[in-house]
């Protein structure tokens, strides 16, 4: 099959483009820039240039292709606006692979996305689901909660350097899946008839709380975190001060999303009714444990190296050479 993949760049797109690559299927990869995109060819993809910001460009991307699974959404650097990216651009997304009359459709959204219609992205993310449907394309709605790819970031790398993590509001536990886990439900989806014209959560073996994180990098890491609690109500007013400048609207728009991580509210899903549609088993994902675990092992192991060699370059430093005692006589 051959498959088109926006956002191949990114932490999941990335991992879509590998593990399709794996399966033997052909793929083309819709990218903005090939300085950041090198990798991608390496791998065996093939790069076309376009933005779906700019519909025009989309059309050569399209030819010969049997499936489309968008990855890309807008970063807070970007110079577009989330709306501009993730439902002007999906829009015209969609438009252009129901005229090229393409056989399936994976779009990722955000589970309960219909239970903010306050926090801009996950609104957008609801009305694309529901433009999805009424398009006449067929598709499949992967409905995410977080990556485990993030928990380095917030937490491990902060603990490990004794920089201050932040924690705001009252945490929300998120069931976290590896990027990688992500990507073989989007691989399959292609590949089973059941997954037509549906929508699944695809989320991790458990939620986990901030707190619960934070306790197990400080176990694995053997390190104390410096936890600093932002209130939400000074969150709001730095985000509504952004607001009063172009080009702190996209700040602005994630940061409503810490609405949704600070509700205490739990992004969470029954996923028992998903293995079975999908063929897999839920011992197959891997957990938040063993994914720190392993992160952490190979830090700590570095540390170690690190520190041997920069303790035994102080010791033949400190040697005394033999050729000193001579001349001093």
């Amino acid at each position: 099959m051959k498959i088109l993949i926006t956002g191949a760049t990114g932490t999941l797109g990335r991992q879509v483009a590998r593990h399709a690559l794996d399966q033997g299927h052909e793929v083309r990869c819709l990218v903005r820039s090939s300085k950041k995109s090198g990798f991608l060819k390496e791998w065996g993809a093939e790069l076309v240039r376009g933005d779906f910001c700019y519909p025009e460009t989309l059309t050569s991307a399209f030819e010969g292709v049997d499936a489309v699974i968008d990855a890309a959404t807008a970063r807070p650097t970007d110079s577009l606006s989330i709306k501009q990216v993730d439902w002007d651009g999906k829009v015209a997304l969609i438009q252009a692979a129901k005229a090229a009359n393409v056989q399936r459709f994976i779009f990722f959204s955000i589970l309960d996305a219909d239970k903010y219609p306050e926090v801009p992205l996950m609104e957008i993310k609801r009305c694309t689901e529901l433009f999805l449907a009424e398009s006449g394309v067929n598709y499949t709605i992967l409905r995410l909660a977080g990556f485990m790819q993030g928990l380095i970031g917030q937490y491990g790398i902060p603990i490990l350097e004794g920089q201050p993590v932040w924690v705001t509001g009252d945490s929300s536990p998120i069931a976290y899946m590896d990027t990688q886990d992500i990507a073989k439900f989007a691989i399959l989806a292609l590949e089973i008839p059941e997954t037509e014209n549906q929508a699944f959560p695809v989320v991790g073996t458990r939620a986990w709380s901030a707190e619960e994180i934070i306790g197990l990098c400080e176990r694995l890491s053997g390190k104390d975190a410096k936890i600093t609690r932002m209130p939400i109500n000074l969150l709001r007013t730095v985000r509504n001060i952004m607001r009063f400048f172009q080009w702190g609207w996209n700040v602005a728009d994630r940061l409503a999303f810490t609405e949704v991580i600070a509700s205490g509210k739990p992004l969470n899903a029954s996923m028992d009714e998903v293995y079975k549609v999908f063929g897999l088993e839920q011992s197959q994902t891997t957990t938040v444990e063993t994914y720190l675990q392993e992160y952490f092992s190979r830090i700590m192991k570095k540390l170690k190296e690190l520190d041997y060699e920069k303790n035994k370059g102080k010791k033949q430093k400190n040697k005394r050479s033999p050729f000193k005692n001579v001349n001093s006589q």
